[in-house]
């Protein structure tokens, strides 16, 4: 019988969400921040977005590093109507963004990249989030929690920001930012 050596990945990201996320397969991953350029190019999709800044956030760790372990990048943006709603840059950016999203639907991308060698895979998951009417007291409160800060579209929805939804579609995880089924998948985790 042959030893399995355990998988050996780098997570090109310093989310505290995605190394949680990725601690759920069973997975501890050497963090490693990638520190790219992530303004969206002229006329850019969400969803080619996300991907694009996966890719690059892998390949420029890999280069870096120059190592043969697994490189997995990673980005989510917040989609409504195909605007990209990144972070806020402050909280009256937070404040413009969920009013945007009050009681609408919008589209939740996470771009998963893995570097393997010179070879890359990636993919693109969507979720769908409702918010509820946001009003001013419930705004008013969230953003004195201050969890927007950090987070695409100003909100958590795995913390306080779970109460500005009304419903979901799709992949929690995806949501949260990391799908885990197709991270799986692209890991070769036989999932």
């Amino acid at each position: 019988m042959v030893d399995q050596q355990p998988l050996r990945v780098v997570l090109a990201s310093r989310s505290p969400r995605r190394i949680d996320l990725i601690a759920q397969l069973g997975i501890t991953a050497d963090v490693v921040p990638a520190d790219i350029d992530e303004t969206p190019l002229l006329g850019e999709q969400p969803a080619n977005y996300v991907r694009r800044l996966a890719e690059s956030k892998a390949r420029a760790v890999q280069e870096r590093l120059a190592t043969d372990a697994l490189v997995l990048g990673a980005d989510t943006t917040v989609d409504l109507n195909n605007e990209i709603i990144g972070q806020p840059k402050n909280e009256a950016d937070a404040r413009r963004m969920l009013k945007l999203l009050s009681a609408r639907t919008h589209r939740v991308h996470t771009g998963v990249a893995v570097v393997r060698g010179n070879g890359v895979e990636s993919l693109v998951v969507t979720s769908l989030v409702t918010f509820e009417p946001v009003t001013d007291a419930l705004l008013d409160w969230y953003i004195g929690t201050e969890e927007w800060q950090g987070k695409a579209g100003s909100y958590a929805i795995q913390g306080l920001g779970g109460t500005l939804v009304q419903s979901t579609k799709g992949s929690m995880s995806n949501i949260i930012g990391l799908p885990l089924r197709e991270t799986s998948q692209l890991l070769g985790l036989g999932c």
